[in-house]
C-alpha cells in the first residue's frame, strides 16, 4: 500500500512571482524527516512562513507555506521537488512496515579549479554560479597571488549526482566561462584526490581566544566584544521553550517562542533529530511582530513522553542555544591581517548549514570589501563538530579594519544577511 510518487510531494506556485506557494508532502515517516526536508528548503534560498506537521510514526503529512526569491526558474522548481522526493522514504513499501533511516550514501567529491585574475565580488559571483547549478560546497581554499590573480580551489559535491558525466561538467566550467569573462585563465574540474584529505587535515589551527570566542553558548553585549550585539538585535535573546505533559496523554508538548530569522524551522528540525526526537505533531505559526510561535507534540525514540526533568531541562537548554545562536560571526587578528570567522555546527549526519559561504560572500561583496584568500574545514569541540568558515580581508578606505566601528559594521552585516534579517 502506496501512493504514486507524483503524489508524495506536490508544489502549488503562486499565481504571481513573489507569492507563497505551497509544498504538500505525503509519505512513510522515519526520524529526521522534516530536517531534511527544511535543509533542502532552506538550501534552495525558500523563506517558509507557516508549516503544520502530522504522523502516526508511519506515514506523515506534511505541509509548508513557503515564499520563493527570485532564482526559482521552472527548472529549479522541478529540481526543488526531485530533491524533495530524493529524501522521503520509498511509498513502494508496505504501510505498516517501520520505514527505517536510509542509510548514509557519500557523495563523489570533485576538485573545481581555476585561476583569473582578481576583482571586487569574485568570489561571491562564482559561489552564485555553484548555488544555481545545485553544487554543494564542501571545502575551499583561494588564495591571492602578488601579481593580483586568484587560484580558487573549490571542492564540491553535486545534489544531481552528474558531475560523473562529460555534459555535467562541461556546462559547470562554461557558466564559470561566462561570469569570469576574459579574466579567466584556467578552469579544470576533475575527480578530487588525496588533496581533499590533505586540505582538511593542513587548515589553520583556531586560537584558545578564537575557540572560546566562536564556541561559548551564550552571547555577550559588552560593547568590546566581537560579537557584541546591536542594539536593535537584543531581543534575539529573547527566547522561551515551555514544556507540558499534561496536555496530552500520550505526547509532550513543547511551546516554543522566538524571533524570526532565515533557517529557523531547520534549526529546530536539526536540534531534534540530532536528540532522537520524533515530531508526531506539529504547527509553525506565522510571524507576529517578529516572533514566531512553535508547538511541537513530541516523543522519545522509545515512544514516551519526556519525563526526567534533566532532560526536560537539558533539550530545552539545547534548543535555546541552537535557535539564539546558530551562527557564529567574529573578527579577529591573525599578526598583522584582519580575519572573518564563521562557525556553524554540524549536523550528527555531518551535513553543514546550507549558504552560508554564499550569504558571507554576497555580504562582503556588497559592503565592498575584498576578500584575500578563504578556506573551509571541520573543527571539533568536546560535544561535537563544527563547520569553520575563515575569510581574509583586505583593507579598503570604506571600512578601515583597524576600526572597532567598521569592524562591528561588518560583524552586523554579515549576521544579518546570515539570519534574513
Amino acid at each position: 500500500m502506496g501512493l504514486p510518487n507524483d503524489d508524495v510531494v506536490l508544489i502549488e506556485k503562486g499565481k504571481k512571482p513573489g507569492e507563497t506557494c505551497v509544498i504538500t508532502i505525503n509519505c512513510p515517516d522515519k526520524t529526521g524527516l522534516g530536517c531534511d526536508l527544511c535543509r533542502i528548503i532552506l538550501e534552495f534560498g525558500l523563506y517558509i512562513t507557516k508549516g503544520d506537521v502530522s504522523t502516526d510514526g508511519r506515514w506523515c503529512y506534511i505541509v509548508l507555506w513557503v515564499i520563493p526569491d527570485s532564482t526559482m526558474t521552472s527548472e529549479r522548481w522541478a529540481s526543488l521537488e526531485e530533491r524533495l522526493l530524493s529524501v522521503c522514504p520509498s511509498c513502494l513499501a508496505s504501510f505498516y512496515y517501520i520505514q527505517q533511516s536510509n542509510p548514509s550514501t557519500t557523495s563523489l567529491v570533485y576538485l573545481l579549479k581555476f585561476c583569473c585574475l582578481d576583482r571586487k565580488g569574485l568570489l561571491h559571483d562564482v559561489t552564485h554560479v555553484l548555488f544555481e547549478l545545485e553544487l554543494t560546497i564542501q571545502r575551499v581554499k583561494v588564495m591571492t597571488t602578488p601579481d593580483d590573480r586568484v587560484m580558487d580551489l573549490f571542492f564540491i559535491t553535486d545534489s544531481m549526482e552528474l558531475l560523473h558525466t562529460k555534459k555535467r561538467r562541461d556546462e559547470t566550467c562554461e557558466r564559470l566561462d561566462a561570469v569570469l569573462g576574459e579574466s579567466c585563465i584556467s578552469c579544470e574540474l576533475q575527480l578530487a584526490g588525496p588533496e581533499y584529505e590533505a586540505l582538511q587535515n593542513g587548515a589553520s589551527a583556531l586560537s584558545p581566544a578564537e575557540v572560546e570566542e566562536l564556541f561559548c553558548c551564550e552571547l555577550s553585549d559588552k560593547e568590546t566584544h566581537a560579537q557584541a550585539l546591536s542594539p536593535d538585535l537584543t531581543k534575539l535573546k529573547n527566547a522561551s521553550v515551555k514544556i507540558d505533559n499534561s496536555m496530552s496523554p500520550a505526547h509532550t508538548l513543547f511551546q516554543i517562542r522566538c524571533v524570526d530569522q532565515k533557517g529557523l524551522l531547520y534549526d529546530i528540525m536539526r536540534t531534534l533529530k540530532d536528540c532522537d526526537i520524533q515530531i508526531s505533531y506539529g504547527r509553525f505559526s506565522s510571524s507576529i511582530k517578529g516572533y514566531r510561535d512553535i508547538d511541537l507534540f513530541i516523543l522519545q525514540k522509545d515512544g514516551g513522553k519526556i519525563k526526567d526533568s534533566e532532560k526536560q531541562n537539558a533539550l530545552c537548554s539545547r534548543l535555546k542555544v541552537e535557535m539564539l545562536h546558530p551562527l557564529r560571526v567574529i573578527i579577529t587578528n591573525r599578526g598583522p591581517d584582519t580575519e572573518l570567522l564563521v562557525a556553524n555546527p554540524v549536523e550528527s549526519s555531518g551535513k553543514g548549514r546550507p549558504r552560508v559561504f554564499y550569504d558571507v560572500t554576497i555580504a562582503l561583496k556588497l559592503l565592498g570589501i575584498c576578500i584575500f584568500s578563504a578556506e573551509i574545514w571541520r573543527h571539533s569541540t568536546s560535544d561535537r563538530q563544527w563547520e569553520v568558515y575563515r575569510f581574509l580581508l583586505d583593507e579598503s578606505c570604506e571600512f578601515p579594519l583597524k576600526s572597532s566601528g567598521a569592524r562591528s559594521q561588518i560583524v552586523d552585516r554579515v549576521r544579518r544577511t546570515l539570519m534574513g534579517w
